[in-house]
């Protein structure tokens, strides 16, 4: 994943949680074909009613904080299915989520 990218997604805040995407794992995948970002995001869940606004956040935060950005195109994708797996430690600490034992 493009690093540039992922730090412009970090100020993408889900309103509902009050946490960055990226922190929240909701980044599927972040890459550039010349001047154009490609973003796979996800939600917490399919039927979230914020998903095209957050999606809009993104594309704006991408050509706001990358300026060799032409356009931004973000798909809101369901698959695999998002799981609090993918939250960074710090995510599960602001949530209240236990770390997960290892199997």
């Amino acid at each position: 994943m493009d690093e540039e990218l992922l730090q412009a997604l970090r100020t993408v805040i889900d309103p509902e949680l009050g946490i960055d995407v990226v922190s929240l794992g909701l980044v599927y995948g972040a890459r550039r074909e010349g001047d154009v970002a490609k973003v796979a995001l996800t939600m917490t869940t399919p039927a979230c009613p914020l998903g095209e606004a957050i999606a809009a956040d993104a594309r704006e935060a991408l050509l706001l904080r990358v300026p060799e950005l032409r356009e931004a195109e973000v798909e809101l994708v369901f698959e695999p299915p998002w799981t609090r797996d993918r939250m960074s430690a710090e995510a599960r600490r602001q949530l209240g989520v236990p770390e997960e034992p290892p199997p």
